[in-house]
């Protein structure tokens, strides 16, 4: 079976089509057609080595990927899915079983939705990790954390969620973007859209003197933000401080990290993350689609920064 995978860490270019053990659902599971899969910065992590403790005891190859859209072939009765079956689906990137750069997979009913009403399959695949990371982020800041949030990397693929998910919420948002994104982000609902870069903590304190209630930091700004937040407030990272992530707290500020990984065992998050993309709730957004085997051009065009949106690897 194809899968697009890797033997050793490295550059994009370790990237390569592998034959791999074609996998059947167990009690529980859903093997889902893949049509399209996701191609995420955390794909480049994994690639690349900086998280190669977490995968040292699986022998290669190792298959990058958490999204996948595809049609079910395969489940376990008691699922309730069925052959024919328009999904998403996240999964865990070279563990259980492998990512979702292949031609098939295997996962917990769980971890599997119907695919959001009038998109195509490159779209849909765009949704379940990202989303997943935007609805947990805002879940970690609970229902006394406020109301003001600020957003950095607004027009990244998670940004977008987190202001759109906010705003569902009823969040005022704060977020940033350069000129040439500005639009998009208030399209996505911010309500006050700042420059972009290494002043945002002072424009956002123009705005709000005592600090926004709580900050969710997609672009992996940390520190240099963290002065946006009140006394007491509550800050987001999305990776640990070992890959780039943390910050050191202040204040009485809480930090939070949230990690799609721990949360792949609510069988919630994914159907409604759905449900409000069917609504128009939730922007799908694709920035190129490219064939799987070309895999390693997909992760060079990510790792150069710029890209709006995902980009979405096709199988036959």
């Amino acid at each position: 079976m194809l899968a697009i995978g890797f033997d050793e860490p490295g550059g994009p270019q370790v990237l390569r089509p592998v034959d791999v053990p074609e996998p059947h659902a167990g009690a529980g599971d859903v093997r889902i057609k893949v049509v399209a899969a996701a191609v995420n910065p955390s794909d480049t992590v994994t690639r690349s080595g900086m998280a190669h403790d977490r995968y040292r005891a699986v022998a290669p190859p190792y298959v990058p990927g958490w999204d996948a859209a595809g049609i079910v072939d395969e489940a376990d009765p008691a699922t309730g899915w069925r052959s024919g079956d328009r999904v998403v689906a996240v999964t865990l990137p070279v563990l259980a079983g492998g990512g979702a750069y292949a031609d098939k997979i295997v996962v917990p009913a769980g971890q599997v939705a119907r695919m959001p009403e009038g998109s195509d399959f490159a779209s849909a695949a765009t949704l379940p990790m990202n989303g997943l990371t935007a609805w947990f982020a805002l879940d970690a800041l609970g229902p006394r954390s406020g109301r003001t949030i600020a957003v950095t990397g607004a027009a990244g693929a998670v940004g977008g969620y987190v202001i759109e998910l906010a705003k569902t919420r009823g969040y005022t948002v704060i977020a940033d973007a350069k000129p040439s994104d500005e639009q998009m982000v208030r399209d996505f609902g911010a309500d006050i859209v700042l420059p972009r870069g290494d002043d945002l903590a002072r424009h956002i304190r123009a705005h709000v003197p005592d600090g926004v209630d709580a900050l969710i930091d997609t672009a992996l700004q940390g520190q240099a933000v963290l002065p946006a937040v009140r006394d007491g407030g509550s800050f987001v990272i999305l990776r640990p401080a070992a890959l780039g992530g943390g910050v050191t707290p202040e204040r009485d500020i809480s930090v939070h990290l949230v990690m799609v990984a721990d949360h792949l065992d609510d069988p919630h998050a994914l159907g409604e993350l759905s449900r409000l993309a069917s609504e128009g709730a939730l922007t799908l957004r694709v920035a190129r689609t490219v064939p799987a085997e070309q895999a390693a051009r997909a992760h060079e065009v990510l790792e150069a920064g710029g890209v709006r949106g995902r980009i979405v690897l096709e199988f036959p």
